[in-house]
């Protein structure tokens, strides 16, 4: 009994900690230590638009994908998903900045 307890313990822990985890292998990096596809790609969706921070994503321990935050010349916010051979894969509007 003692020992479907710990186990039954041990799994609800694991269970809490492991996204937890999973956050921690996300990193803000400058734009010159991403690859050069990813870089092109980033720079081919800002159209004239500033980098405002670039996170890599370690995603099932497998996946790593970067996400740009950009703000486009009109004060548009864009976040832009890259796969780490430079594919994009999505591009988000969270919100618009108005220009000061």
């Amino acid at each position: 009994m003692n020992i479907k307890i710990l186990t039954l313990t041990s799994l609800i822990t694991l269970l809490f900690v492991t996204p937890a985890l999973t956050k921690v292998l996300d990193d803000n990096v400058p734009l010159s230590k991403i690859p050069e596809r990813v870089q092109h790609t980033i720079k081919e969706y800002t159209q004239g638009g500033m980098i405002e921070n670039v996170e890599k994503r370690t995603m099932k321990k497998k996946i790593t994908v970067y996400e740009a935050e950009v703000i486009k010349p009109n004060g548009e916010s864009i976040n832009i998903i890259i796969e780490e051979d430079g594919t994009f894969i999505e591009m988000r509007q969270p919100h618009k900045i108005k220009p000061h």
